[in-house]
């Protein structure tokens, strides 16, 4: 399978939105957080010529949200996302600041970590890496690794905010590295791709895995 990732950094704070499609001719894609911008979304998808078969979401921070209600009801794509999270999503203006957009929405199904979802053509197994947010998840699938805020290209994700932890988030990090292999590409949720053997070697974030 040549997985096919575009990416569009979105809304106030340039979330990386990602559309994943089985191969390039592929007529369905799936859509990894959604964090604003639906309309450019869909204009994005009917120029490949494909449709959103599924939404995809790893945590419920409002930037990966914004963008969640108005592409499920413009595609009819069922909503998957944390089970733990789900709150910040029905009541997402609870959770946003006022002037960041977006609405609530009801997801379709919810997850816990452990599961395989199958759309799009393609299996993406669901890993808990809790951390950053207390029921995050991460999409893998054939050597992409979609991250969400655990770990970006020399970084990690905050650990300063509620239900954050910073000994958790490197337990799930470890996960990550003992489950998977290092030419892993990983798609995180702010800033460039990188792969996870490059951040265990070179993240300065991650020093004490290396001891």
């Amino acid at each position: 399978m040549t997985l096919v990732v575009d990416t569009y950094p979105l809304g106030p704070i340039q979330t990386n939105c990602y559309v994943v499609r089985r191969e390039r001719e592929a007529v369905e894609a799936a859509v990894v957080d959604p964090g604003a911008d639906a309309a450019q979304l869909r204009l994005g998808l009917a120029h490949m010529g494909a449709t959103c078969a599924a939404i995809l979401i790893t945590h419920g921070h409002y930037d990966h949200l914004g963008g969640v209600a108005d592409l499920a009801e413009g595609t009819g794509a069922p909503v998957y996302m944390p089970a733990g999270e789900r709150q910040t999503l029905e009541q997402f203006r609870d959770f946003a600041p006022a002037a960041f957009p977006g609405r609530p929405w009801t997801p379709d199904h919810v997850l816990d970590g452990g599961e395989t979802v199958a759309v799009a053509g393609i299996e993406f197994d669901v890993v808990a890496i809790p951390g950053h947010s207390p029921a995050h998840i991460a999409y893998y699938t054939a050597g992409h690794l979609f991250s969400g805020d655990l770990l970006f290209a020399g970084s990690v994700g905050r650990v300063d905010i509620p239900g954050a932890d910073w000994d958790t988030l490197l337990d799930s990090v470890r996960t990550l590295a003992e489950r998977y292999d290092r030419e892993t590409v990983v798609y995180p949720g702010h800033g460039p791709t990188t792969t996870l053997g490059r951040e265990l070697d070179r993240n300065p974030f991650l020093a004490e895995l290396r001891s």
